[in-house]
């Protein structure tokens, strides 16, 4: 029986961010302050992945963690519900992409790399360094989204 596998990303120089050359139009990508919105796509995102370390969480504890982080949402322009989310975590010289995820129905449209590029941009506004990470029960498309857009392994963790 084997483990999980945890990669470890990073990148440091904006100029190595590479968009996809695929844009789909009609999105943008605006930042919240709703610690309610951070847990339902936590969870409603996760569930397909096996996201459970937030699970146990408080309202409490959604609230602190969501002053600390800056949340931005996928949205369409024209209004609708949200296609994804992330959070950067911008601490100890680094900005950390935190959550990174598309709810099920936006998944396969080219989203997932626009949403990527426009957190590596913002994130290295906010730090010299971006890193996050991935393990084998995430999307099986998320390490391959990383590495197309710049990011490199500077760690894997067997488990």
């Amino acid at each position: 029986m084997t483990g999980t596998t945890i990669t470890y990303l990073e990148l440091t120089d904006p100029a190595q961010i590479v968009a996809p050359a695929r844009q789909p139009v009609g999105w943008r990508v605006q930042e919240v302050h709703r610690p309610a919105l951070n847990e339902r796509l936590y969870k409603e995102i996760g569930r397909d992945f096996k996201w459970t370390d937030r699970l146990p969480w408080t309202a409490e504890e959604w609230t602190a963690h969501a002053a600390r982080v800056q949340t931005w949402l996928l949205v369409p322009e024209g209004g609708g519900d949200v296609a994804g989310f992330y959070e950067l975590d911008v601490r100890d010289g680094a900005a950390e992409v935190a959550i990174f995820g598309l709810l099920p129905a936006a998944r396969g449209l080219g989203l997932g790399g626009v949403l990527l590029t426009h957190a590596l941009r913002r994130a290295l506004e906010r730090a010299p360094r971006v890193w996050l990470h991935t393990c084998t029960d995430d999307d099986p498309h998320a390490l391959a989204n990383y590495g197309a857009r710049g990011l490199r392994v500077y760690d894997v963790v067997q488990g």
